[in-house]
C-alpha cells in the first residue's frame, strides 16, 4: 500500500480540495507551482541555509538515559523544542514564506491554536518584511497570552475569532474568509497537514527535514538509519507527518500517533478524532472528523491548545484507516503527569502537546532492545501557566 500522496491530492480515500469557487485560483496557483518551486536549487539552498543559520538545525537527537532506564527501553528525543520559536512549526513557515515570495505575494495570513504557528509565521514575516495577520480563537488568546505578546512584538496583527467554540477551528474559518476576500496579494500559511491539496503534502515536505535528520543521526548513534518506533502527538498532525515522512513506506518502522482524549473518550470532552471521527469534509479536505449524527462538527476539547482540532490531516486519516499507524488516546491527566516526569527525569519541560506523546510509555510496553524516537514537538514555556494551575506549583 502507498502511504504518500497520489497525483490527485489524495492519501487513499482522504484529501482532495473541496473549496469554494472563489478560492480556486489561489489553490490552483499553489498546486501548479509548489513542487516546481521546491525543486529549484536556489530555493533549496535558501531553505537549508535558513534552517541552519536561523532556526538552528539540525535539532539534536538526544538519548534520554533516565527515561529509558525507567521504562526499560531505548528512548531518543528529537529535540524540535530547541528550534528558534520553540517548536517544529518554524520549519514549515520558513518554507512557505519563501514560496509566497516566489509567487509574488506580499501579505501573509495564518491561523493558530496554541500560538506556536502564529509566532513562527510572525517571525518569518518580520524576517522577510511582509505584512502578517494571524487569526486566533478568543479562548486560545486568553490561555496562550505569552505567544500573543510575542506575535505582537514581531509586528503581527492578531485578530480574535469570536464565533463557534472560539478556538482553532474558528480561527481557520476566519483565515479562509480573509483569503477569499484578498485572493491576489495574499498567501495563507496553513500551519498543519490540513486544508485543501496541496497544503497537506507541501507542509509534510517542509517538515520532512525532521525524519531526514533522524535517519543520519540514528546511524551515527546506533549504526542503523531506522528506529523500531516513531512516536508523535497528533492534532492536525504536521509534527507527526515530519517525523514519519521518510519511514512511511518501511513497515518495519512502527508509527505511533498520540491524540488528546481530553477528559476521556466517552465524556464528550475529547479530541480523539481517530476513535470518535467519521468521514467528512473540513477546511477543504476529506478526512476523519468529529461530528454529530447529522454532520455538524462537534467541539473538541483538550487541555492542550494545539491538539483540540475536530479533525486530523488526511495523511493521518489514511495511516489510521489502513492500520499503518497505531493511534493511542491520552487524557489530560496522563499527559500532564508525563510532562512533569520528563521535567524531573531529564531537565526538559515539554509543551503539553508533546507530553501527550510521552504518556505512551505508561500505556504500552516496549522491548528492552527497541529503539524509540519520540518527536518532542515543542517546549513548555508557553504552557507554564497551565502547568502551574494544574499542579498548584
Amino acid at each position: 500500500m502507498k502511504y504518500n500522496i497520489d497525483d490527485n491530492g489524495y492519501y487513499g480515500e482522504f484529501g482532495g480540495a473541496y473549496i469554494p469557487e472563489m478560492l480556486y485560483p489561489n489553490v490552483e496557483e499553489l498546486r501548479q507551482n509548489y513542487l516546481k518551486v521546491m525543486a529549484e536549487p536556489e530555493f533549496q539552498e535558501e531553505f537549508k541555509q535558513l534552517l541552519q543559520d536561523y532556526v538552528g538545525r539540525p535539532s539534536p537527537l538526544y538519548f534520554a538515559k533516565r527515561l529509558s532506564e525507567k521504562y526499560n527501553t531505548k528512548i531518543y528525543l528529537k529535540r524540535e523544542d530547541l528550534n528558534h520559536t520553540g517548536a517544529h512549526k518554524i520549519n514549515n513557515t520558513i518554507g512557505q514564506i519563501l514560496m509566497a515570495k516566489r509567487l509574488g505575494k506580499n501579505r501573509i495570513i495564518a491561523e493558530t491554536g496554541a500560538g506556536q504557528h502564529g509566532v513562527a509565521t510572525a517571525t518569518v514575516c518580520a524576517l522577510m518584511g511582509l505584512e502578517c495577520i494571524v487569526y486566533m480563537g478568543e479562548i486560545d488568546i486568553a490561555r496562550q497570552a505569552p505567544n500573543v505578546a510575542r506575535m505582537k512584538m514581531l509586528g503581527a496583527t492578531v485578530i480574535p475569532a469570536l464565533s463557534g467554540s472560539r478556538t482553532l477551528k474558528d480561527a481557520t474559518n476566519e483565515a479562509i474568509r480573509d483569503w477569499i476576500n484578498n485572493p491576489v496579494d495574499t498567501h495563507y500559511i496553513i500551519g498543519s497537514v490540513v486544508g485543501p491539496h496541496p497544503y497537506p503534502d507541501m507542509v509534510a515536505r517542509f517538515q520532512s527535514v525532521v525524519s531526514e535528520e533522524i535517519q543520519w543521526q540514528l546511524k551515527e548513534k546506533e549504526g542503523k538509519t531506522n528506529p523500531d518506533y516513531v512516536i508523535a502527538c497528533v492534532g492536525g498532525g504536521s509534527n507527526a507527518a515530519g517525523a514519519y515522512y521518510h519511514f512511511l513506506e518501511d513497515e518495519n518502522v512502527k508509527l505511533i500517533a498520540v491524540e488528546a482524549a481530553g477528559l476521556g473518550i466517552d465524556t464528550g470532552e475529547s479530541a480523539a478524532t481517530s476513535v470518535l471521527g467519521k468521514e467528512g469534509i473540513i477546511h477543504g479536505s476529506k478526512t476523519l472528523l468529529m461530528q454529530t449524527q447529522d454532520g455538524q462538527i462537534t467541539e473538541p476539547y483538550s487541555i492542550s491548545a494545539g491538539l483540540d482540532y475536530p479533525g486530523v490531516g488526511p495523511m493521518h486519516a489514511h495511516l489510521y484507516k489502513s492500520g499503518r499507524a497505531e493511534f493511542i488516546s491520552i487524557t489530560d491527566d496522563e499527559a500532564m503527569k508525563a510532562g512533569l516526569e520528563l521535567s524531573e527525569l531529564e531537565g526538559i519541560i515539554p509543551a503539553i502537546e508533546s507530553s501527550h506523546a510521552l504518556a505512551v510509555f505508561e500505556k504500552k510496553k516496549f522491548e528492552k532492545e527497541d529503539i524509540l524516537v519520540l518527536s518532542l514537538s515543542g517546549r513548555g514555556d508557553k504552557d507554564l501557566d497551565t502547568y502551574i494551575k494544574y499542579f498548584e506549583l
